[in-house]
């Protein structure tokens, strides 16, 4: 299976989520970046299903569980991010001059593949293997 190095790694892949989401935190509360709810809650479940992935058992059903419903939460609001945005580069607004850092379209855009990977690995258990 193709997922299996990474299902192997779940637990150092979950630090680094967890990583992400404290270098983002940090970036807010220093000023860095602009106050965002959007941005604030898409770091927050990247954190969330970090912790979930360095538990002792990350393929509980509750962890699953609990996994799905801040997954489903952290999708939708990335996509209510991402789509506007998206909106803006079909009609030639985008621009590189801004710095990456404060470009929705491309964090929103990360924090969608980020958010969907770290679900499917939670869900990609090697005991359910036959």
């Amino acid at each position: 299976m193709p997922l299996d190095p990474l299902v192997r790694n779940i637990r150092v892949l979950g630090f680094i989520a967890i990583a992400i989401c404290s270098a983002t935190w940090w970036m807010d509360f220093v000023g860095i970046v602009y106050v965002c709810p959007y941005c604030r809650t898409q770091r927050s479940v990247i954190g969330v299903l970090g912790l979930l992935m360095v538990l002792p058992n990350p393929y509980h059903w509750l962890s699953r569980y609990i996994g799905s419903v801040f997954a489903v939460l952290g999708l939708v609001v990335a996509v209510l991010h991402f789509f506007p945005s998206l909106k803006e580069v079909w009609a030639g607004e985008f621009s590189w001059d801004d710095p990456w850092y404060l470009d929705t379209f491309l964090l929103s855009g990360c924090a969608l593949l980020i958010i969907t990977a770290q679900i499917l690995l939670l869900y990609q258990s090697p005991a359910d293997r036959t």
